[in-house]
Order: C-alpha cells, then sequence, then structure tokens
C-alpha cells in the first residue's frame, strides 16, 4: 500500500494546482437539475475519502466492518453546490493526505483484511480502487482524457 500512498500523494500534487484554475461559473455549473455539477462531484470526492478513512482505519481493528453509504444523499446533505471552491478544494487536499498518511502508516500484516462494502474487498484492493475512482472523477472535473472506471 505504500506505492498507492505514494501514487495517491503525486495526484495531489499533480491535480491541486490544475482544480484551482477551473472558473468559477464552470466550477459551479450543472448540465441539469439530475446531474452533478463540478464542485458537487469533488464533493463527492471529499464524501469518499471520508468513509474511505473509515474503512481503512476499521478493518485493521473490527472483522469485517461493513461500511456503505448513499453517495446522492451525501453530496445534497452536504450541500457543496454552495460552498466556496476553494474551501472543497482543500479539504479534497486535506483529506487525501490524510488518506496518504493512513495508508503508509499500515502495517503490511493488515493488507489483506477483510471490510465488506457492497462486496468482500482487502484493505488492499480498497486503497487501489480508492485511486482509480479519484482518478476517474478527476478527469471528468478537469475535463482530461476519461480514465474508465467500472
Amino acid at each position: 500500500m505504500h506505492s498507492t500512498a505514494s501514487r495517491l500523494d503525486s495526484i495531489i500534487e499533480e491535480m491541486l494546482p490544475l482544480l484551482e484554475q477551473v472558473p468559477g461559473e464552470e466550477f459551479q455549473f450543472k448540465p441539469s437539475p439530475n446531474k452533478w455539477s463540478k464542485k458537487e462531484i469533488l464533493g463527492h470526492l471529499i464524501d469518499s475519502a471520508q468513509n474511505n478513512i473509515r474503512r481503512f482505519i476499521t478493518a485493521q481493528y473490527e472483522d469485517k466492518p461493513y461500511i456503505v453509504y448513499n453517495q446522492d444523499r451525501w453530496v445534497l446533505i452536504n450541500g457543496y453546490q454552495q460552498w466556496d471552491a476553494r474551501d472543497l478544494i482543500r479539504l479534497w487536499a486535506q483529506l487525501n493526505k490524510q488518506v496518504v498518511a493512513i495508508l503508509r502508516n499500515t502495517d503490511p500484516s493488515m493488507y489483506q483484511r477483510p471490510c465488506l462494502t457492497q462486496e468482500e474487498h482487502s484493505l488492499e484492493w480498497l486503497a487501489q480502487d480508492y485511486v482509480k475512482h479519484l482518478l476517474h472523477h478527476l478527469h471528468v472535473i478537469l475535463e482530461l482524457e476519461p480514465v474508465t472506471y467500472p
């Protein structure tokens, strides 16, 4: 998981200045009432970080914790559309730095510990999947070449 942590750390450093350059109107724009704005997508990544932080920690001391969340409700209840963009970007970066620290601090004996989401996965698998999910959404926000995510 140390390589996953290093990769995530590099992604934060690379993407942070790009996120800060997204114009406010573009960040706020909702393509339709049922679709997330780029702000809300970033909010979703904040929610994902929070839930994965809980997974990465809890699975190290509980047997097969079941940790899921309703992503649409989390985005709605957090009201990310009304947040200041700079605050969202800073929160996203800080939470992901926390994920990096947790992954680096995880003893290798814990990598295969199971956690239940919709399915059972090891902490190592969840960490790798977290990075794939993050990249997929960052590429959407920044209008970069698409990164497929199942």
